[in-house]
C-alpha cells in the first residue's frame, strides 16, 4: 500500500481531539490508514457490518466503558447511528478522568448523514477528515500521471496488475455500490435506476447540471432525480462544483457543474477499458479537467473552496479557489502539450482578478504563457497547495 499523505495530519488530530471521523467512499483505504495511525497505540477495532462485532455492543454504554484506556476504532458507524449519544457521555466521563483526546476513530462512507447524526451529540467533540482514493502527489515519481487519471485512485484498481484487472475491478465496485450500500442509504432506490442515473451523469461529465434534463432522460420525475443526485454527493462519488456568484455586473451562469469524481469509475461507467480507448473517446477533455479538480480540491488546505465560474457572455473559468483572506486563483484545464488560455479565461480573469492564473497541462514543466498566467502540470499545482496547509 502506497502511504497516505492524510495519515500524519490524521494522528496530530487524534492526539488534540478525543473523536475524529474519517470519511470517505468505500474501498478508498479508510481502514488500511486506521490500523496504520493506530500502530503504535493500544487500539481496538471494531467492524460494525459484522454480526459478531455489532453483538459486543448489544449493551454499548457497558462495553465501551471498559475500554477509555485505548483508541477504539469504529468501522461503518453510519450502521449504528444510536452509538453518538453513548460516545457523547463516554468521552465527558474521559475529559473528567483527564483523558481528553484520542478515544474514538469513526470511519464511515457517507459524509451528510454522519455528519448530522454526529454532530447533534459530538459537537464541539469531534474533528472531520476526508480520505480520497489515491491522489497524484501520493503515487510513486516513476508512475505516470496517465495511470492513475485512467485506473482512477481507488488502490485496487490504481495497483491491479493489469488494465483488464483494474475494469473489473471497477465494474464490481459499481455493482456492489448498487446492489448493497445503496439499499443501506435509500432503501427505496431501486439500483437500476441509479446506475441509469449514474451513467447519464458520466456522459455529461463537466457539463452544468440540469436535473429536468436527467430526469427525462432517465424516465424519473425530476424531485427523484434531484434526490438521486443527493445520495452520490453523498456517498462522495459525485462532485457538484457549485457557481461563483459575485457581484460583477454580468449575468452568472448559476447551475453548478458535475463531475464523478474518480476518473477510473467514470471510464467504468462508460465502458472504457484502456488509456488508448480513452484517448479516442469523446469523454477524453472532460475526464481530463474532472481528474485535475478532484486533485486540485483534495490537495487544497483547509477553508479554501472551489466553485466553477460562467457567464452567459462566454466568460469562463473552470476552477476558482477562493482562500479564507477572499484571494482568488484561476485555474483552467487543458488537455494540450501546447495550452494557451481562451479568449473567455481572460474574460473571466478580467471580471475576478484572481491574485493566481493557471493553465494546467499534461506537460512535465511550468512555464510562463501570456502573463500573468503559469501553464503547469497537475502534480505540481496540487503540491502547491499541499504545501500551502
Amino acid at each position: 500500500m502506497l502511504p497516505r499523505l492524510i495519515a500524519s495530519e490524521l494522528a496530530e488530530r487524534l492526539a488534540s481531539m478525543p473523536a475524529v471521523a474519517l470519511l470517505g467512499p468505500r474501498q478508498a483505504g479508510k481502514t488500511t490508514l486506521a490500523f496504520a495511525v493506530a500502530a503504535e497505540r493500544d487500539a481496538l477495532y471494531l467492524d460494525l457490518e459484522s454480526d459478531a462485532d455489532r453483538a459486543r455492543l448489544a449493551e454499548p454504554e457497558l462495553y465501551l466503558a471498559d475500554h477509555l484506556d485505548k483508541l477504539l476504532i469504529l468501522d461503518e458507524i453510519h450502521r449504528l447511528p444510536g452509538l453518538f449519544p453513548v460516545l457523547r457521555g463516554l468521552i465527558d466521563r474521559a475529559r473528567r478522568r483527564g483523558k481528553r483526546s484520542g478515544l474514538y476513530l469513526l470511519l464511515g462512507s457517507g459524509t451528510l448523514d454522519l455528519a448530522r447524526q454526529s454532530g447533534e451529540s459530538l459537537a464541539g467533540r469531534i474533528a472531520y477528515m476526508e480520505l480520497t482514493p489515491f491522489i497524484i502527489p501520493e503515487i510513486p515519481p516513476e508512475d505516470p500521471a496517465d495511470r492513475l487519471w485512467t485506473r482512477g485512485g481507488f488502490p485496487d484498481s490504481y495497483l491491479a496488475a493489469d488494465d483488464l484487472t483494474s475494469v473489473r475491478w471497477r465494474q464490481d465496485f459499481i455493482r456492489t455500490y448498487l446492489e448493497r450500500d445503496v439499499p443501506m442509504f435509500g432503501p427505496r432506490i431501486p439500483a437500476e435506476t441509479l446506475r441509469r442515473v449514474w451513467t447519464m451523469l458520466a456522459h455529461n461529465q463537466g457539463g452544468l447540471l440540469n436535473v429536468a434534463n436527467l430526469a427525462r432522460n432517465v424516465g424519473i420525475d425530476a424531485r427523484t432525480a434531484a434526490r438521486y443526485v443527493d445520495l452520490l454527493v453523498d456517498m462522495m462519488l459525485v462532485r457538484r462544483l457549485p457557481a461563483w456568484h459575485a457581484n460583477v455586473g454580468k449575468r452568472l451562469v448559476k447551475s453548478p457543474k458535475i463531475y464523478v469524481r474518480d476518473s477510473g469509475i467514470l471510464h467504468a461507467l462508460l465502458a472504457i477499458a484502456d488509456r488508448d480507448a480513452l484517448l479516442s473517446h469523446p469523454v477524453v477533455g472532460a475526464s481530463w479537467e474532472g481528474f485535475v479538480i478532484e486533485n486540485l480540491l483534495s490537495c487544497a488546505p483547509p477553508g479554501v473552496s472551489g466553485f466553477m465560474y460562467r457567464t452567459a457572455g462566454g466568460a469562463e473559468i473552470d476552477l476558482v479557489l477562493a482562500w479564507p483572506d477572499q484571494t482568488l486563483w484561476a485555474v483552467e484545464v487543458k488537455r494540450s502539450l501546447h495550452p494557451r488560455p481562451a479568449r473567455g479565461f481572460h474574460a473571466a480573469c478580467e471580471d475576478l482578478q484572481p491574485a493566481r492564473r493557471f493553465i494546467v497541462y499534461p506537460g512535465d514543466e511550468s512555464y510562463p504563457t501570456t502573463e500573468p498566467t503559469i501553464a503547469i502540470p497537475p502534480g505540481a499545482l496540487a503540491r502547491e497547495l499541499l504545501n500551502a496547509r
